[in-house]
């Protein structure tokens, strides 16, 4: 397969169109990104945020996905989440593409060496640009998960718990940090 021109602007439909290779490959403002295959304490991060994250999620009506998964905000811009949270379809049934509801909950990104600064910089202003209400990101490094809202201009560093209300209608989910990365470590 020929490999595709890259003085073009990169476009979802350009996106779909490369090959399974194990990366992750993502869009933003017309711009690719690509990911290698994330690292097991990685994945773990993940795997344990979901086993805290699931039941509440269930009780609020919402939807928890991990990555990949497609976002996709516009025509030049798709991203895959390490892990995200939708709300459900007006009749309750789980969306079945982003598409469906067009909106994010929460999004969270575990950073890697190779995500840092995209992770931190450029996903973040597009989740802040897109009012996605939370976006945290998980340092495995420094063991502290960074809290940012559409209109944060810092982070809120957490390190040992944090609370996360998305439906106000239910009581907030209390998150023990400390047992969490304690568990993502084996620990």
């Amino acid at each position: 397969m020929a490999m595709p021109r890259m003085d073009l602007p990169w476009t979802v439909e350009r996106l779909e169109r490369l090959p399974d290779d194990g990366n992750r490959y993502e869009v933003i403002d017309g711009k690719l990104f690509v990911t290698p295959a994330p690292r097991n304490s990685h994945q773990r991060a993940v795997i344990e945020l979901i086993l805290l994250l699931a039941p509440y999620a269930k009780a609020c009506g919402l939807d928890l996905l991990c990555g990949p998964f497609a976002v996709t905000f516009s025509e030049h811009t798709e991203v895959q989440p390490d892990l995200g949270v939708m709300p459900r379809m007006p009749d309750g049934t789980f969306a079945e593409k982003f598409a469906d509801v067009g909106r994010l909950v929460l999004a969270v990104e575990v950073l890697s060496p190779g995500t840092k600064r995209t992770d931190r910089t450029i996903k973040r202003d597009l989740y802040q640009d897109e009012e996605v209400p939370e976006y945290w990101i998980i340092s495995l490094d420094s063991r502290t998960v960074e809290r940012w809202r559409p209109d944060s201009t810092e982070p809120e560093s957490v390190t040992t718990a944090m609370q996360w209300q998305p439906v106000p209608s239910h009581d907030a989910l209390s998150i023990d940090l400390v047992a969490y990365f304690l568990a993502v470590f084996g620990e």
